[in-house]
């Protein structure tokens, strides 16, 4: 009787400290994650062209200029190419709410091999936490198919004011345009982002340590593709020099 009240208490220990595994490394891992995104904010607000977010946005800006210069030349390739973006998006929406309704279906039908799947878990097995590791990800693509459906929401806007003959108040219909196309790319840049977090959230069904990995490797790979080599600022500031320098010599030939 000792043997077996001593072995009880040993078990409620151990469990004790798996659930408060998931109250310590989940936190820290979200916050990883949050410490890394938040930097990337900063530097793209504050040094946009060490970052690819900031740069891809310069890229746009310039582009938008070099379509509307002459639309009746440049028209069809600006709607092909902004169609491939709405494509991009479209595509990325529906998986998201595929996976929504997937996700939903699963957590319905789950009840029954509970037991069995709890044995796969190191951590908090309890009910509660089940539904709060559902609900993130689930909360996560929703998020994904809402970015996604606005960045589609600009790009169709944008499709028809790119093809508008910026004549008389140019500069203030151009800015409009890439201001307009930016933020659908950023609507687009977020969508994906919910989806990279979707990796650590699902990882964390099997246990609060896979989930702290997948955190830290996730950010340390992402840093490498979010930032610029500086053979890549030069390359880009070099380009837009010589485009800058181009409509300056085509307006000067065009002067009477």
């Amino acid at each position: 009787m000792i043997r077996y009240l001593e072995r009880e208490r040993r078990e409620r220990e151990r469990e004790m400290e798996e659930e408060q595994l998931d109250y310590v490394l989940v936190p820290l891992g979200l916050s990883v994650m949050g410490i890394y995104h938040a930097w990337l904010l900063y530097a793209v607000l504050r040094t946009p062209r060490r970052t690819v977010i900031g740069l891809n946005a310069e890229s746009r800006h310039q582009w938008v200029y070099s379509m509307m210069a002459d639309p009746l030349k440049n028209g069809v390739l600006a709607v092909q190419t902004i169609r491939n973006n709405i494509m991009a998006s479209t595509l990325l929406a529906t998986t998201a709410i595929t996976l929504s309704s997937l996700i939903s279906v699963f957590v319905s039908s789950t009840s029954n091999s509970e037991d069995t799947a709890s044995k796969l878990i190191y951590g908090n097995k309890t009910p509660v936490i089940s539904s709060i590791k559902y609900f993130t990800i689930l909360l996560c693509f929703l998020l994904a198919f809402l970015c996604n459906v606005q960045s589609i929401r600009y790009y169709a806007h944008v499709s028809f004011l790119v093809t508008v003959p910026a004549s008389g108040n140019r500069r203030d219909s151009i800015e409009y345009v890439a201001r307009n196309i930016n933020r659908g790319s950023f609507f687009w840049s977020f969508g994906l982002r919910a989806f990279y977090l979707s990796f650590p959230l699902f990882l964390w069904i099997f246990g609060p340590i896979p989930m702290l990995l997948c955190c830290c490797i996730m950010s340390f790979a992402l840093y490498f593709l979010d930032t610029t080599t500086s053979f890549t600022r030069h390359l880009h500031t070099h380009s837009f020099k010589e485009e800058m320098k181009n409509d300056n010599i085509e307006s000067a030939c065009q002067l009477p």
